[in-house]
C-alpha cells in the first residue's frame, strides 16, 4: 500500500456503467419487502432479487396504465359529479332548455 495516492485524474461515479436503457438508483425499501422478494429468489434456485422487483414494478405500471379515453372519461365523470361541469344542453340548474340561446351554449367551468 502507497502512502499516497494521486485522485487528481480521478472520477467520481460508478465504475461500471449502468447499461443502456438502465439507470443506477438508491431506494430505501422495507425489511420485510426486500426480504420476501430475496426468498423468491432463492426459492427459484438463483437469480437477482433486483431483477425480481423490475418485473414486479414493470407489470404494476402495464397492469395500472389507463388509457387516454378512459382517464378523459373518468375525470369529465368526476367533474360532473361534483358540479364543477355541466354536461352540453343543460343549464347550470340542471334542466333542460326548451328552446332559445341557451339550447347551444357551450358550458364549461364555473368561475
Amino acid at each position: 500500500m502507497k502512502k499516497e495516492y494521486d485522485f487528481r485524474k480521478g472520477r467520481r461515479g460508478a465504475v461500471v456503467p449502468a447499461p443502456h436503457g438502465k439507470t443506477r438508483i438508491t431506494i430505501r425499501i422495507d425489511n420485510d419487502v426486500l426480504d420476501w422478494f430475496r426468498r423468491r429468489v432463492h426459492e427459484a434456485g438463483g437469480g437477482s432479487y433486483q431483477t425480481l422487483i423490475n418485473r414486479a414494478l414493470r407489470e404494476h405500471v402495464n397492469l395500472s396504465g389507463e388509457p387516454f379515453e378512459g382517464a378523459l372519461r373518468r375525470v369529465l365523470r368526476e367533474e360532473l359529479q361534483a358540479g364543477r361541469l355541466v354536461a352540453p344542453g343543460r343549464l347550470r340548474d340542471g334542466s333542460v332548455p326548451r328552446s332559445g340561446r341557451h339550447s347551444r351554449r357551450l358550458v364549461g367551468r364555473e368561475d
